[in-house]
């Protein structure tokens, strides 16, 4: 049976929908490959990482009929790669086996029975569902999802907190060290769900929705107590939760705050990026030390190197000299293209503020480290 018949463009753009997710080496082999079935005249393919699910379907050619097999994904999507965009490729079955052709090239792949692919089990009770426009949705994972942590201990820190709540979608991340929040309005009411998203599905759906002006559909999204779906462009993406309580991440954002200042981003952010040369992988501390019409950028080294970088700043708050991890800094001020950024100070004891004064719903908090 000729399972596909199209254009190499049109083949790997259907598996590249679905490839982020698979790891090159798994304990179980058929995890490694891509669900395909054939229904009439439309493929569907899935992958699965037993947390994940991706799936889309395509018109892609071939004979009509039923038919599914796995195969291996990215071995399939590398020899798509290998050919000329034009080039125009068959996938055939043969028993066990998957048939490539395309020009002079042939290619024979080993299958795996589809009865065997492991296949989410969809929730038994969503909430409410509602739509976003993706590139909405896109910003906001790209405001926070900087701050999440990687393989922490507290597992419900490895993710990222979705609110829906009146007519505002919040999304909030943290490490323990800093904490990053971003909030956008819905234009019809939101039904009021909290979930923790995993990192991995996080960065796949940032992967995956389109942020340009031609994003004019929406996503899908749908809760349940373990489980979440977004449905858009074709695809339907289902994700399981982590599973705890996310800290409150009201109680971290600061309000008592005397000491105030508003300077360029790009300014500081060039200050900051000079300033981090002279730190080490081991050792990220910068100092800022403020004082009337003054910033003071300085970062130093165990070889007794150093920097220091002076920046005319409108404050007339209390003079004081507060220690930041500068990767913190850099991470928050490299995703944004604002042309102000603001900075509330209690003292330097306490967490700073970072916010942009051009941008409604951002806030971002980070702990002083000690020099």
């Amino acid at each position: 049976m000729i399972v596909a018949e199209a254009s190499q463009a049109e083949l790997l753009a259907a598996l590249q929908r679905v490839l982020g997710i698979v790891e090159r080496r798994h304990t179980l082999p058929i995890l490694a490959n891509v669900l395909i079935r054939k229904y009439g005249t439309s493929i569907e393919l899935t992958t699965n990482d037993l947390e994940l699910q991706l799936r889309t379907q395509a018109e892609l050619g071939g004979d009509i009929g039923e038919f599914a097999t796995t195969v291996n994904a990215r071995k399939l999507a590398d020899i798509l790669r290998a050919m000329p965009v034009d080039q125009r490729v068959t996938l055939s079955s043969a028993g066990d086996k998957l048939n490539l052709r395309a020009g002079k090239s042939r290619f024979t792949l080993q299958t795996l029975p589809a009865q065997d692919f492991p296949l989410v089990q969809e929730a038994a009770a969503y909430g409410p569902a509602f739509e976003l426009p993706q590139a909405v949705l896109k910003s906001l994972i790209a405001q926070v999802g900087f701050a999440m942590a990687v393989q922490d201990i507290r597992h419900f820190f490895n993710g990222m907190l979705f609110i829906a709540e009146g007519t505002s979608l919040t999304l909030v991340a943290t490490d323990g060290n800093r904490l990053a929040l971003a909030r956008a309005t819905a234009e019809h009411e939101l039904p009021g769900q909290q979930v923790i998203l995993p990192r991995k599905a996080v960065l796949e759906l940032q992967r995956l929705l389109r942020g340009d002006a031609g994003a004019e559909r929406g996503v899908r999204i749908r809760f349940a107590a373990a489980q979440a779906t977004f449905s858009f462009d074709g695809i339907e993406f289902v994700t399981k939760l982590v599973e705890g309580r996310f800290p409150d991440y009201r109680r971290v954002i600061p309000t008592a705050h005397r000491n105030s200042l508003t300077l360029g981003r790009a300014h500081l952010l060039a200050g900051l990026q000079r300033a981090a040369i002279m730190t080490s992988e081991k050792f990220r501390g910068v100092r800022l030390h403020l004082a009337p019409g003054a910033l003071r950028i300085a970062a130093s080294n165990a070889q007794f190197e150093a920097a220091d970088e002076d920046i005319e700043v409108d404050y007339a708050g209390d003079t004081l000299e507060i220690g930041f991890n500068i990767g913190y800094l850099l991470d928050a001020l490299t995703q944004a293209d604002d042309e102000m950024v603001r900075v509330d100070l209690l003292d330097a004891q306490s967490s700073a503020l970072f916010s942009f004064p051009d941008r409604v719903g951002f806030q971002y908090v980070v702990s002083p480290m000690r020099l």
